[in-house]
């Protein structure tokens, strides 16, 4: 990705390999102007899914990546986040993806690393489970229920009604895909809804009660603090014998 948006990616460009340190990451600079000038031929999509592993990492706030990673059947190394998409709490560490440390990323992505390749099928299945979960529960009708549902919810909370604007004009779906061309126009079209739905949405589902959220949130917690405590004990065996 783009570096220069956060500091904390200029912090990951440290952890490529060096004369003096190899921390079993490779992480590239990407300029998206030149890209867009080639017409993205070094960074389609699926030419990013050839890796055995996938880090990510926010930008200036959360990254639209984080869904296209997490489908490409690859371990997703997910630096601890302080923004969430709107799916991200559905996810598992060490189920789904592998949990990086903020404060010590190079560390964290050397032993993440090391231990993928010392538990290759354990690992395969964190990546397995990662892209079902985006083939799975993102399908786009759910994304379009959760939509609904959260636009509902949303106008319950408006203390006014609101009214079209005398010189509003209504714009129909392909009047928004006419400028587009190319690849563009062509998703625009797949990705137009042609009719209303034969089916209702989903009925949303009770709120979790607070055992049953505190044993999901604790289930997280545990799990990232037995990857630490891992990691912790690899570093401590790696510094006693240099």
């Amino acid at each position: 990705g783009n570096p220069t948006v956060a500091l904390i990616r200029q912090q990951l460009i440290k952890c490529n390999v060096s004369d003096n340190q190899d921390w079993n990451a490779r992480v590239y600079a990407q300029d998206w102007i030149r890209e867009s000038q080639e017409r993205y031929k070094q960074s389609d999509l699926a030419s990013q899914c050839i890796h055995r592993y996938k880090i990510y990492i926010e930008g200036s706030a959360w990254s639209v990546s984080e869904k296209y990673i997490l489908a490409c059947d690859s371990v997703s190394f997910l630096v601890k986040p302080h923004y969430y998409d709107f799916f991200t709490r559905g996810l598992m560490p060490v189920h789904h993806y592998w949990p990086i440390r903020n404060d010590d990323k190079c560390k964290s992505i050397k032993f993440a690393v090391d231990w993928g390749n010392s538990h290759k099928q354990k690992a395969q299945g964190i990546g397995k489970a990662a892209s079902d979960f985006i083939q799975v529960e993102l399908k786009m009708e759910y994304v379009y229920d959760y939509m609904f549902h959260l636009l509902n919810e949303y106008a319950k909370l408006l203390t006014f009604k609101p009214i079209r604007p005398r010189k509003a004009i209504e714009l129909c779906a392909e009047t928004m895909a006419c400028q587009a061309e190319g690849l563009q126009k062509k998703f625009f079209m797949e990705s137009m809804e042609n009719g209303p739905s034969y089916t209702s949405p989903c009925t949303m589902p009770n709120p979790y009660d607070p055992p049953s959220l505190h044993a999901i949130l604790k289930r997280k917690e545990n799990s990232i603090k037995q990857v630490e405590l891992w990691e912790k004990n690899f570093w401590d065996n790696q510094n006693k014998h240099t």
